[in-house]
């Protein structure tokens, strides 16, 4: 067994495939081979077996008073009528001449109504024949006789010969045939397989995730086609995946050149310190340490992206109405100039689902997620906000926050981009920020099962809509 589970894994499953299929319309072949040949000489020994009973049934008409004796004499010629005798049940009853069929114990049980009739198959002159020994039904009175009738049997067992060889050379052709099939099946079937693992060769050795498998137009949607169609879909997703990190590394390269250039000519700088007033030198480390906070919240930001999906141990129930309002008093106290307004309808869901309103409502998450991916669109919209002006909050029902600021507003060729990393709009490139807060935000609403839009506000501004799970 365990021989036959390597060799399994040791050959290719074109070959296996290929040797199942063969198996398969051999043994098909075979077994109608060999059901024709049986019922072949069924029908031949059938056949011989019905003249048989026909020359009992004349000899029993022919001689119902009469005792024992050889009714037809020879059996050696195999054109010559059945040669027949009628066996007493008493051995002392001797034929008028020597019997011609051998008489055993057995067919004095027949003559003597002990047994039923049977075929026999023996050698009479050297040729092949077959016997029927049945009882008399018309003897004598008191008389128990049988009617022993031979024929030569050649001409049958010459046709079963023929029929025998003639089903070995069907078989012998279905075999072929098998083989032929089963190769051209296995390599029919796995022509998609066989391109799916080339174009994965290919990809390994040229690590170019652009390749596809090539698939016929007009092809029939089978398993393996299906398969290969799921893979090129697959290379497509990679595809993108790819792209995407190489566009990540190289956009952090970018946006963490001017924050390290400016790191290290700080550094240099108050290296020389004894040189510098002590005002130079406190203006210089002041921007040191400013600098350094930027490179350490971009690299975090850039943690927090490359991670898919929220830890599983970190979840718990997060009452969504307390973590807004918890995330509106601390942007007022980081944005004094700016005005939070927060209306989260909690009493009037009160009345009409439970007595439970938007500020008891909880969703399953990382409280600590949740609270940034809120910290980034208010501080979005505070920072595209004009001094004085209001930034609305609102919680419904429903669990869906929006927040709105009255700042210029997204541009529409901007719109589809806001949420790409270190995507800036020309409105945006001057102000502080790295082109991460909203990537950020929607991948944690993603990863919490919620969806995060933006749209234009009516009579100016943004308008950030999220709408959670629930």
């Amino acid at each position: 067994m365990r021989a036959h589970a390597r060799w399994r894994r040791r050959r290719p499953l074109r070959t296996r495939l290929a040797l199942a299929c063969t198996a398969a319309v051999a043994v098909v072949a075979l077994g109608i081979s060999a059901a024709a040949f049986s019922i072949v000489r069924y029908e031949l020994n059938h056949q011989l077996d019905q003249h048989l009973t026909q020359q009992a049934t004349l000899v029993q008409q022919q001689h119902r008073d009469q005792g024992p004796q050889v009714v037809y004499g020879e059996c050696n010629y195999l054109a010559a009528p059945a040669c027949a005798q009628i066996v007493s049940a008493d051995p002392g009853k001797p034929p008028n001449e020597p019997y011609l069929l051998p008489v055993t114990q057995t067919t004095r049980q027949v003559a003597n109504r002990q047994r039923a009739g049977y075929f026999t198959d023996l050698t009479i002159g050297g040729h092949p024949a077959r016997m029927l020994t049945t009882p008399m039904i018309a003897a004598p009175p008191g008389a128990r006789q049988a009617v022993q009738v031979a024929l030569r049997a050649d001409s049958v067992q010459e046709g079963v010969r023929q029929a025998g060889a003639l089903m070995a050379a069907v078989a012998a052709a279905g075999l072929l045939l098998a083989a032929v099939l089963g190769r051209t099946v296995a390599r029919t079937a796995l022509a998609p397989v066989a391109r799916l693992t080339r174009t994965a060769e290919q990809i390994a050795d040229t690590r170019d995730a652009g390749l596809r498998i090539d698939l016929p137009p007009g092809r029939r949607e089978d398993e393996l086609t299906r398969l290969a169609g799921s893979f090129n879909t697959m290379l497509g997703e990679l595809e993108q995946s790819v792209a995407a990190q190489r566009r990540l590394v190289a956009d952090a390269s970018h946006e963490l050149r001017t924050p390290l250039t400016a790191l290290r000519t700080n550094a240099e700088l108050l290296s020389r310190a004894d040189r510098l007033t002590e005002g130079q030198r406190e203006r210089a480390a002041a921007a040191l340490h400013r600098q350094l906070r930027e490179v350490t919240g971009l690299v975090n930001d850039l943690i927090e992206l490359a991670r898919d999906e929220e830890p599983q141990p970190l979840l718990e129930q997060v009452a969504v109405g307390r973590l807004v309002g918890h995330c509106v008093d601390t942007a007022r106290g980081h944005w004094p100039a700016i005005a939070f307004t927060l209306d989260d309808d909690a009493d009037s869901y009160a009345d009409g689902a439970a007595g439970h309103g938007a500020a008891e409502r909880t969703v399953p998450g990382v409280p600590a997620r949740l609270a940034r991916l809120v910290s980034n669109l208010l501080d979005n919209a505070a920072k595209f906000s004009p001094p004085g002006a209001t930034v609305e909050v609102r919680l419904t029902a429903g669990l869906e926050l929006t927040v709105r600021d009255h700042g210029p507003g997204i541009a529409p060729e901007d719109l589809p981009y806001v949420f790409d990393r270190f995507y800036r709009a020309s409105a945006a490139r001057a102000l502080p920020g790295s082109g991460l807060g909203l990537a950020m935000a929607r991948q944690i609403a993603h990863a919490h099962g919620a969806t995060l839009t933006a749209e234009a506000a009516p009579g100016g501004g943004a308008l950030f809509r999220l709408r959670l799970p629930g």
